[in-house]
């Protein structure tokens, strides 16, 4: 029969270090690695990462190359070239309004200062005397820098005026310069009526009868003036 002291001891002192042993879960806990971060932080941070890309500054983008007038801006030029002639040939209307040349008249048709309609008295010393001869005026784009276009519409027997009413006159082709003006060649054109010039014709039938026949010729010019130019 055993004695107490053969009993291992089951008494108070054994049961706290078995109780402090259950309930000490730190141990083992401080002893595991950590671990990962949850997905909801992990999304948190790549949107901030993607945020602060957002925000960043572009790089620098290389300069545009220089564009190309617009047509706005093409027409604008066109416009100041345009405003240029018109007051040249304001200003020619102004002076051949205010002192007209002799035997001569001229002005616009309409509202388009670039189409004048003119009038020549044949003069008193030419067989042209008496008729009253009407021409078409017209200005170019480029005037003073080129010459206008001037036609006979009045049918005229001249060596240097075609039936199409196209004149030979040296100032209206190589000959022209920007100091010249309306009034000028008009009355070039009246000095061409009283001293045509069989040399350099535009109907070479005619001028043969000028240099050979004066006298027929002027017959036949004064009998075109009173049939086309007389009033």
């Amino acid at each position: 029969m055993s004695t107490p002291d053969d009993t291992p001891a089951s008494g108070p002192s054994a049961a706290p270090v078995a109780a402090a042993a259950a309930a000490s879960p730190s141990a083992q806990t401080d002893s595991s690695p950590p671990s990962p971060p949850e997905t909801g932080a992990a999304e948190a941070a790549a949107s901030s990462a993607s945020s602060s890309a957002a925000a960043a500054p572009a790089p620098a983008s290389a300069p545009a190359p220089a564009a190309k007038p617009s047509a706005k801006q093409k027409k604008k030029a066109t416009t100041s070239t345009l405003s240029s002639s018109a007051k040249r040939i304001q200003k020619e209307l102004a002076e051949i309004s205010l002192d007209p040349p002799h035997n001569c008249s001229a002005g616009p048709k309409g509202d388009n200062l670039y189409e004048w309609v003119s009038t020549i008295v044949g003069p008193g010393d030419s067989p042209y005397s008496s008729g009253v001869f009407f021409l078409d005026i017209h200005f170019p784009q480029e005037y003073p820098f080129k010459p206008p276009k001037i036609i006979f519409r009045t049918r005229i027997y001249h060596c240097n005026i075609n039936s199409q009413g196209q004149i030979c006159l040296d100032i209206l082709k190589d000959n022209w310069s920007p100091a010249l003006t309306i009034s000028k060649v008009l009355l070039s054109i009246c000095s061409l009526l009283t001293d045509p010039n069989p040399h350099d014709p535009l109907v070479h039938s005619i001028a043969q009868q000028l240099i050979g026949n004066r006298k027929e010729h002027d017959a036949t010019a004064k009998e075109w003036t009173k049939r086309y130019a007389c009033c």
